[in-house]
């Protein structure tokens, strides 16, 4: 299953791109994970859309060869970044990309709450008629604290969670199938 994988931070020691590496080796035989380099994107403008950058062609066309979406973010200001905000704008229109592709979200953060309110409007923001995403339901992947949960590489180790979303991988993996 081919996966077009949104990570909504560009922060260098960013700990959602940490986490989608990890997925992506942890899952390499289920998923087929293409983290797409939305640090190429410029900001979404209107006048823009009919004739847009290559990069924008070019990640496009990713997102439409994909089988599903995961979407890994901070949670900035109770929302999700203004980075990832933008590429979900560029995908939405003309060719909406994204439309009845089933969709995971996944968040990591610092604080207690692992991107909850992000993740909420984030949801919101998936069913939005241009986006269309089908999201996955009753499979919320909340990693708070995780800086108690990641070895000093940044990489999560900690195995409750890991086994968490070894789980919720598989039910992914199973309701994208029956979603088809």
């Amino acid at each position: 299953m081919k996966i077009a994988a949104f990570v909504g931070s560009n922060r260098k020691e960013s700990i959602n791109k940490k986490l989608a590496l990890l997925m992506k080796e942890r899952y390499k035989e289920e998923l087929e994970i293409d983290i797409l380099p939305l640090e190429v994107l410029p900001m979404y403008n209107q006048d823009d859309e009919l004739t847009p950058p290559a990069s924008v062609l070019e990640i496009r066309q990713r997102i439409k060869d994909s089988d599903g979406l995961l979407f890994l973010t901070p949670e900035y200001n109770h929302s999700i970044p203004a980075f990832l905000k933008n590429a979900i704008d560029w995908f939405s229109r003309v060719e909406k990309v994204m439309v009845n592709k089933p969709a995971m979200i996944v968040g990591a953060t610092p604080g207690a709450m692992g991107t909850v309110k992000a993740q909420m409007h984030l949801r919101q923001i998936l069913n939005s008629a241009g986006v269309g995403a089908v999201t996955l339901p009753g499979n919320e992947v909340f990693i708070g604290t995780v800086l108690d949960k990641v070895n000093e590489q940044g990489e999560l180790v900690h195995e409750q969670t890991l086994d968490f979303l070894d789980q919720v991988v598989i039910n992914f993996i199973n309701w994208s199938e029956k979603v088809k």
